[in-house]
């Protein structure tokens, strides 16, 4: 059947699909990915490109969240943008270009981890966070530069809605073929294929090498990959396997109506597929920490009020062979830094960010603690 002949697709799943899949995503997603930009850029000390890159990948997710509000209301209202045409392109271009932002740190932290695997030698080399804040910057301007481009070509026109005013969908056909064809083909190469390709490639070497260790590390290792794979294939892969099949619609190289009219109600699944990633992330997020620190990321605030106390009391207490906790002794041996008395309570004294503090300026332990890892410490009785 010539394409002049189909009827305008119509999924009335959709008004009720995506304001659901958003509404959880936004919950869910935002302080899931708050919650991890703290933790990688405030608490992770040194920086590694680990924690680089998930910085980056949460920041990615929280400015797709940031746009979920506007689009909950755009669906619930029938697809019909009440915002004006100013608030449609931030929000459009934003939702898009950081779903490709996403899975490009996504692969960013897959190769790090076969790097680090697989090479270890050359991971010695440029693990320094230079390295990885010069990809972070390079992508970010990659993605700026594609929007600064975008923007100057003018506004987008959409086709006829009779539902009311469309926003980033319904585009005409002069659109598609002087500027987001283009786009869309530049995108699926970059943002798509060779992410696609990395991920599916990196994940059996490095989990055939790693499978010859039993550490904890190599074990974090290869969760941390299989997660990246499975959130891949889940979200993204059917995502960009339809975005292509949509493409090729567009471009009129697929006429017929009944696989136009799948393709359409299949890109409103896969849409909603790739806005999920945001609230699966956290779980990549808890994958590469152990449960102590982010059950100790929940009482950040209330360590924080009682460290002027705690602190005072240890640091008044210098002189002497004990300082009294609130809860046992724990004997501070001034010249090496070491902590000896209750093994469970020394240990999270040694480990605790406010004990890291306190021995950086502590007068006591100043001339001799550089680091925590230059301080020997001990927990006995």
């Amino acid at each position: 059947m010539n394409v002049t002949n189909c009827t305008d697709p119509v999924a009335e799943f959709q008004y009720h699909l995506f304001p659901t899949v958003f509404i959880i995503s936004f919950i869910i997603g935002l302080p899931g990915n708050l919650a991890a930009l703290f933790y990688f850029t405030v608490r992770v000390s040194p920086r590694t490109p680990f924690s680089v890159f998930i910085s980056n990948l949460a920041v990615a997710d929280i400015l797709i969240l940031c746009t979920l509000p506007f689009r909950i209301h755009y669906h619930l209202n029938q697809n019909n943008w009440v915002f004006g045409n100013l608030a449609c392109f931030l929000t459009g271009t934003l939702y898009f270009a950081n779903i490709y932002m996403s899975i490009g740190f996504m692969t960013c932290i897959c190769v790090d981890r076969y790097v680090a695997t697989v090479h270890p030698h050359s991971y010695l080399r440029i693990r320094q966070p230079f390295c990885s804040l010069a990809v972070s910057v390079g992508l970010w301007s990659v993605s700026g530069v594609a929007i600064l481009v975008f923007v100057l070509m003018g506004p987008l026109k959409n086709g006829d809605a009779s539902s009311g005013q469309s926003c980033f969908e319904n585009f005409t056909k002069t659109e598609w073929r002087d500027r987001l064809n283009l786009y869309s083909i530049f995108f699926l190469v970059l943002g798509s294929l060779v992410p696609s390709v990395v991920i599916l490639v990196c994940y059996p070497l490095a989990a055939r090498r790693i499978s010859r260790f039993k550490t904890k590390t190599a074990q974090k290792a290869i969760k941390v990959i299989s997660a990246i794979l499975a959130i891949t294939v889940l979200c993204f892969l059917p995502y960009h396997v339809i975005y292509l099949l949509h493409l090729l619609q567009r471009m009129d190289i697929i006429q017929n109506c009944s696989a136009r009219n799948a393709i359409y109600n299949a890109r409103r699944v896969t849409m909603a597929l790739v806005t999920l990633n945001t609230c699966l992330d956290p779980v990549l997020y808890y994958m590469t920490t152990n449960h102590f620190s982010w059950k100790a990321l929940k009482t950040t605030w209330l360590w924080g009020m009682a460290y002027q106390k705690v602190s005072r009391r240890m640091q008044s207490s210098c002189a002497r062979p004990r300082a009294k906790t609130g809860m046992r002794t724990c004997r501070i041996q001034k010249t090496t830094g070491v902590l000896k008395g209750n093994p469970s309570l020394c240990t999270s004294l040694n480990h605790g960010w406010w004990w890291r503090m306190w021995t950086r300026r502590s007068g006591c332990l100043g001339g001799i603690y550089q680091s925590t890892r230059h301080c020997r410490r001990t927990a006995g009785g």
